[in-house]
């Protein structure tokens, strides 16, 4: 990742985006949330929205096979329980029947949902899996949340929150309050994770959250941390839509 510049002030495109999403009463799609975190040099997988089959086709080659295909919709939220996703697409043919099958699957799943596209995006190489989120609650306002992916937040909630807005030491200590850290440092035949990437992570959302009290929440799940760096998998930003003006 490049180094930190939590003092830059949001970009112009990222505000009107959200502006534009807000107008139309409707949470940021998933190319949409790619370019918002894109602005804060969040680490975005390589990735193509695409409109047709041929498209996703073209798209695939260009960003260099394994890729996965991810329904775009406003009206879907989680494009797995939707059969909206395919992974591991290996050759050209393969996207073409991915565009195919998700869209037949999406509609399935709802038949009112407006469907405008895909998101052709890059396999990741395996790591170790993290999840970084936002909320704003009622009381203490935004916090931003860190844990471990798979079973240590599904079954163990091994999770540290934090009050917007974040300093270094509180990222440092969210990231070694999990009790899965040992998975991040080195264990057994598993090598440390870039500790340094995932603290700048936890600052560029918390710089998010102040620059858009507009976000509602954000779910950045999973992201793969390497030993050197990492790669964001999949991305919700759900927005305040209450007050949004025609």
């Amino acid at each position: 990742m490049a180094p930190r510049d939590v003092t830059a002030p949001p970009s112009e495109a990222a505000r009107r985006l959200i502006q534009q999403a807000r107008t139309e009463r409707r949470h940021l799609l998933e190319p949409e949330a790619y370019l918002l975190l894109h602005a804060y040099n969040l680490p975005v997988p390589r990735h193509r929205f695409v409109r047709d089959a041929r498209e996703a086709a073209a798209a695939g080659e260009a960003i260099g096979f394994p890729v996965a295909l991810k329904v775009v919709s406003p009206d879907i939220l989680h494009k797995s329980e939707a059969g909206g996703v395919r992974l591991d697409l290996r050759e050209p043919a393969a996207v073409r029947a991915a565009f195919e099958e998700t869209f037949a699957s999406a509609r399935a799943a709802r038949a009112d949902a407006g469907l405008v596209g895909a998101l052709v995006v890059e396999m990741a190489r395996p790591g170790t899996e993290v999840i970084v989120g936002m909320t704003r609650d009622p009381q203490f306002g935004a916090t931003v949340m860190f844990g471990l992916g798979g079973i240590f937040v599904e079954v163990y909630r091994d999770v540290a929150f934090r009050i917007v807005p974040l300093a270094e030491r509180d990222a440092r200590e969210m990231i070694r309050e999990v009790k899965g850290l040992a998975m991040l440092t080195g264990f057994r035949d598993r090598p440390p994770g870039d500790l340094e990437a995932i603290a700048q992570i936890l600052l560029r959302v918390s710089r998010m959250a102040e620059d858009f009290p507009e976000i509602a929440e954000v779910d950045l799940n999973p992201i793969v941390i390497y030993e050197r760096g990492g790669l964001l998998l999949d991305a919700r930003v759900l927005l305040s839509l209450e007050e949004a003006s025609a």
